[in-house]
């Protein structure tokens, strides 16, 4: 792909003689926010210590020197100088380069096809999945997407919370109050109803606590009851995980959760006692990390029992001897910070400098009411149950606008879990937000259903015009209307690199919405399919969004229907 930003500070570097460093003037060139100011603009103020002269004299007298081939024209506005490209050979370089790489379009080689495990999901076994599970769950599943796009190789690790003290409490509540013909009717809803109430009872009989402990301890002994009841609890949770998961189009590469790394810790312990890092305090076994301003490290417990961090320690281990990572990521809320931050201090005063490339994905909460949603409350909110909303909610609106569409089943499912997935990622990862499912699952406004529906509608006018597959041509369009959708057509691979960067996915989400509403205005504003010289071009032009918004919404793990 031309890269006309580099065009623009080759042009300033030659008319400069070299008074700036290209590549400075490079990092120096911005895009204007309206294109009457032109696609790029060079601040002159950064030559006005070289040149000694004020920055607006230095960019009218710039503006004479530089070469203008290439570009429309090329403009000083005050301080500024302004390159309008040059709309024809843009159009048809951008347009030509869709159309022939169709959903390669974008790809990049940032990752050298290095390994990238992703610690996502991870659901507490015996629970049900509930809205709280799915930022982790698609914030990293977007992620993975952008990683493979950008030759990564992402392994999706579902690292299951299949141990601690909330299985004890779990089997503890199960004796007193269950029966096995209940759970076996309703396996996670039971086993749920359970749990909430161990936490109303133990609000005035804290002895359940030591009754709990007791049973987790069972569990880590091998204890025979303790380890059937665990084995009956996460197969019958992760039958329900993994229906949730197809209904979303997830797929894990493991499923080992916190109970494969018990027969590894040990290991660890060993090392941090051979590097002498273990400390005693109250009977536990600490890391002191004073040096990084963080608080202890609990590796073991007074009793013998083993922590989060610990086995964390042995599944970072773990990892980097099976994958041999470049980067290891960690998609988890932002409450966990401070777990990660001691994480990577031990492996560093463990004398593992890959600790570095380890990396915690924070992001923010889901609020109903503005209330955050709690399972120990008993204020849960099912995954399934939204879905199943979502799925029913655009199948109304389905109905409604066209009630004749064929396959109607599939695009409800492909709409109603679009739309939810596209809200959680449309929202930068750090922010929390309300969660309103009338407001996620409209047509209209910055949703995903509004997007899905401009790549049909994309799809449509591309079935009027009776193509099917466009080849090599001369694509020039200098069509004024065209010239937005054709500018975001070409931020494409930047917006991917950025996205991947910053392990943001909400850039992707964004770029979808400009993209939708950029062609939506063309498509108002022109009529594409009249017989003139520039039909080709501007055919081209809707068939090259119909791939690009397929592509953006696949990276965020939504699909696009060719009807809606």
């Amino acid at each position: 792909m031309i890269d006309y930003k580099q065009k623009v500070a080759t042009a300033i570097s030659v008319a400069v003689d070299g008074s700036l460093n290209e590549k400075d003037i490079f990092y120096k060139i911005e895009v204007p926010k309206a294109l009457n100011l032109g696609d790029y603009a060079f601040p002159a103020f950064a030559l006005a210590k070289y040149l000694h002269k004020a920055p607006q004299i230095i960019a009218t007298e710039l503006v004479e020197k530089i070469d203008k081939k290439g570009f429309e024209k090329v403009e000083a506005v005050g301080p500024y100088i302004n390159f309008f490209l040059d709309k024809k050979d843009y159009s048809n370089n951008i347009l030509n380069e869709v159309l022939n790489e169709q959903d390669n379009f974008g790809s990049q080689d940032l990752g050298k096809s290095n390994n990238v495990p992703i610690d996502m999901s991870s659901p507490n076994i015996a629970k049900p999945m509930s809205m709280g599970h799915l930022r982790s769950t698609v914030i990293g599943n977007a992620i993975a997407n952008l990683l493979a796009k950008t030759n990564y190789v992402p392994v999706k690790i579902n690292h299951l919370g299949d141990w601690g003290t909330q299985f004890g409490k779990l089997m503890c509540a199960y004796k007193m109050w269950g029966s096995e013909e209940e759970v076996k009717k309703d396996p996670i809803a039971t086993l749920l109803k359970y749990y909430v109430r161990f936490h109303e009872e133990d609000v005035d009989k804290p002895e359940l606590d030591d009754d709990a402990r007791e049973w987790f301890k069972r569990l880590e002994d091998g204890d025979k009851e303790a380890t059937q009841l665990w084995k009956w609890f996460r197969s019958e949770s992760l039958k329900e995980f993994i229906q949730i998961y197809d209904e979303l189009g997830i797929k894990f590469d493991s499923y080992n959760g916190e109970a494969f790394y018990n027969d590894k810790m040990d290991e660890i312990v060993e090392l941090l006692e051979q590097k002498n890092l273990l400390k005693e305090s109250n009977g536990a076994q600490i890391v002191d990390l004073s040096k990084y301003d963080l608080n202890p490290a609990l590796i073991k417990r007074s009793d013998g029992a083993t922590l989060y961090i610990t086995r964390d320690l042995a599944a970072a281990l773990y990892r980097k001897r099976t994958y041999n990572f470049t980067q290891s990521l960690y998609v988890v809320g932002n409450e966990q910070t401070n777990h990660f931050k001691q994480l990577k201090a031990v492996l560093k005063e463990m004398g593992y400098d890959w600790s570095d490339d380890i990396h915690h994905i924070p992001f923010g909460l889901i609020t109903s009411g503005g209330k955050k949603l709690s399972t120990r409350a008993g204020r849960v909110i099912l995954l399934q149950d939204v879905l199943n909303d979502a799925i029913s909610l655009a199948s109304k609106q389905i109905d409604e606008k066209n009630p004749s569409l064929a396959n109607k089943k599939q695009v409800a499912h492909d709409v109603g879990v679009g739309a939810v997935v596209f809200h959680d990622l449309k929202n930068e990862r750090l922010n929390n937000f309300d969660f309103d499912l009338e407001e996620v699952v409209r047509f209209e406004g910055e949703t995903g259903p509004y997007v899905q529906y401009a790549h049909a509608r994309a799809m449509s006018i591309l079935r009027k015009a009776g193509v099917s597959e466009l080849g090599t041509a001369s694509y020039e369009l200098d069509d004024n209307q065209a010239w937005e959708t054709l500018r975001l057509l070409g931020d494409f691979p930047n917006t991917i690199e950025r996205a991947v960067v910053e392990y943001e996915p909400s850039v992707i989400a964004k770029y979808a919405i400009h993209l939708a509403k950029a062609f939506n205005k063309y498509y108002a504003h022109s009529k594409i399919l009249k017989a003139d010289k520039q039909k080709a071009a501007r055919i081209a032009l809707v068939a090259s969004v119909a791939v690009v918004l397929k592509e953006a919404l696949r990276l965020l793990g939504v699909a696009a229907p060719d009807e809606m």
